[in-house]
């Protein structure tokens, strides 16, 4: 029933998957930060900024998102991200794609970190003199960080599926490989469900570790 997986790498897919995630979850986490930084901070500019960039990237559909990334950037404008293999550029713009998207995300969890910090906090750092910047790395976030591992755990978990999208500009994912075998193989609810297995063992062990830190490191109030 299961002799298609000896024709395909199906663990090479996932590893592709793996790297999807892994990099663009370390993007979305430094942007995503910027922005939540941007949206508590005291320059309207910068707060009107975060706040229209959240708003506006989390209500397009992530497949027009990385579409732009490939038509857009790639064929368009030329932008390549330095890569001159079709393959290797397909997985950046994928890459990029899935952090403009996903920051948006990581920004409000951490926004909502942030909101459970007790506002005499930064008061009083700010009366012995520290900077805004000093405040929000030294004081504020370290907490935030904190109390948001849940509902990043949930970002995280989300972004590792939404990696499947990548396989709308060709790169090599599960998902690309699933469509694949489906086209040349007649065993649709086989291949669903080893495909749906790999993913539940990405996505289980993330929420099950995540969790059990979040319940460890999180704030006593």
């Amino acid at each position: 029933m299961f002799d298609f997986l000896d024709k395909y790498d199906v663990l090479g897919a996932f590893w592709t998957t793996v790297q999807l995630t892994l990099l663009s979850a370390v993007g979305s986490l430094v942007w995503g930060t910027l922005l939540a930084a941007m949206r508590v901070g005291p320059v309207p500019l910068m707060r009107g900024f975060g706040t229209a960039y959240v708003n506006i990237v989390r209500n397009i559909p992530l497949t027009v998102i990385i579409l732009f990334s490939s038509l857009g950037l790639s064929q368009t404008l030329g932008i390549t991200l330095g890569a001159d293999d079709f393959k290797v550029q397909g997985f950046r713009l994928a890459v990029l794609g899935l952090i403009v998207y996903t920051s948006a995300f990581v920004c409000e969890a951490i926004r909502s970190g942030i909101n459970t910090v007790p506002v005499g906090q930064a008061e009083a750092a700010r009366a012995i003199g520290l900077s805004f910047t000093q405040v929000l790395g030294l004081i504020v976030l370290p907490q935030a960080f904190r109390a948001a591992i849940g509902p990043l755990t949930n970002v995280l978990i989300a972004l590792t599926k939404n990696t499947t999208v990548a396989a709308a500009i060709g790169v090599a994912e599960a998902a690309f490989l699933m469509k694949e075998m489906i086209e040349n193989e007649a065993q649709l609810l086989a291949i669903s469900a080893v495909i749906a297995l790999g993913f539940v063992c990405l996505t289980l062990p993330t929420g099950l570790i995540l969790g059990w830190v979040g319940k460890k490191v999180a704030v006593k109030r």
